[in-house]
């Protein structure tokens, strides 16, 4: 779930940045809720109901959002860089892909490996596959696939499939385009990934693995992005600042009825189509305002936007938070397991390891990733990074 400027200025769009942190956040939820039961406390009785439950429990939504999210910022980004999709260099597309993804990673896989020898349990995983395998799986993108082999074998690693299905499609993505050259050829091959999804989700709705993580599972939602970015940047529909925003409010009410309305294993097959049908029509209202500034700084909305601004700023260090969050949660668990935490105090220590997560995920970024993205940007493609 790798994060992207949305211009070359630096600028960023406030509201993608909104919607991603929404998405890591109900991540986050997800896996304290998987370590901690937050509906055994005052908080599900308080609340009782479907509602409330899949609320905590319905985090995959939140990756859905994501892989739209990113095939959209991806293929802008593409579209602006490179002037047309038959235009995109395979050198400079990997080198840009590997400085962002790649530093990061490797941090977070040298953590995970040091407090796996020093002994400490839930990083070592199972025996079976052995750490190195698993560590070459995520390394090289098919954790995913691993998994459908063995189930779920290593706390920390396993939630980097994500990561392994997006970059899959992204190795195919600069590949694609220079073999196709146009979008009217290209565009149909996406919209195939987004047929095959649910067909797909259909004949492995027995098995969680391969309908929440498998490649062809999660496809259809990069490839809405993808065809999203294009058809914005053909402005295949104009319409006015009010128009977009009732459109908007809208596609996120559609979003949040979804993530509500039922658990995500309930409905395998048309699930994940809906929300990132709800993303895509979100970010083709954006339209071509996504490659500016989406702050109102001024008029009605400013109030809500500074009350906002912390959810797009996790949306901003969302890469981070999703490397490094499990971490975190994971000594937790070692030092305070799920029966010496009272039920009482469980929101208290949600908020708190979010807090945390957030602190550690913004000195990583400071400190470390985005002055190492930039280095290896002017090393290994010094022309597109200086433009």
């Amino acid at each position: 779930m790798p994060r992207s400027k949305s211009s070359s200025s630096g600028q960023r769009n406030f509201r993608i940045d909104l919607l991603r942190g929404v998405a890591i956040l109900s991540v986050l939820v997800l896996h304290f809720n998987i370590a901690y039961r937050l509906l055994q406390g005052p908080l599900g009785r308080l609340l009782r109901g479907p509602y409330l439950s899949n609320l905590v429990w319905n985090g995959n939504y939140g990756v859905i959002i994501f892989f739209v999210i990113s095939g959209y910022l991806i293929t802008s980004t593409s579209l602006r860089r490179f002037g047309s999709l038959g235009n995109v260099s395979l050198r400079d597309f990997y080198a840009f892909r590997f400085a962002r993804i790649l530093p990061c990673l490797v941090l977070a896989l040298a953590a995970i490996n040091l407090l796996a020898w020093m002994g400490i349990e839930i990083f070592r995983g199972k025996e079976n596959p052995p750490l190195w395998l698993s560590d070459l799986s995520v390394l090289t993108f098919w954790h995913n696939i691993l998994m459908a082999k063995f189930g779920y074998f290593n706390y920390c690693l396993n939630i980097y499939w994500s990561l392994s299905v997006e970059e899959v499609f992204y190795i195919t993505f600069p590949l694609l385009c220079l073999l196709l050259r146009r979008e009217r050829w290209i565009l149909p091959v996406w919209l195939l990934a987004i047929a095959i999804g649910p067909v797909y989700r259909h004949y492995h709705s027995h098995n969680e693995i391969l309908f929440l993580y498998g490649n062809f599972a999660c496809f259809d939602a990069i490839a809405m992005g993808c065809c999203v970015a294009v058809l914005a940047r053909k402005q295949v529909i104009s319409i006015g600042q009010w128009t977009r925003r009732a459109i908007q409010i809208a596609a996120l009410a559609w979003m949040l009825f979804v993530f509500l309305h039922a658990g995500i294993d309930s409905v395998p097959v048309w699930g994940p189509t809906l929300m990132a049908g709800g993303t895509a029509i979100f970010l083709l209202a954006e339209g071509p305002s996504a490659d500016v500034k989406g702050t109102e700084a001024s008029g009605d909305l400013s109030l809500l936007t500074r009350l906002l601004s912390p959810i797009a700023w996790l949306g901003q260090h969302s890469y981070e938070l999703y490397l490094f969050h499990i971490l975190l949660l994971a000594g937790l668990m070692t030092n305070l397991p799920r029966s010496l935490m009272a039920p009482g105090t469980r929101l208290g220590w949600l908020v708190l390891f979010v807090a945390v997560s957030s602190l550690l995920s913004w000195a990583i970024a400071r400190f470390y990733s985005e002055p190492l993205n930039r280095v290896l940007r002017r090393k290994l493609a010094p022309a597109v990074a200086a433009s």
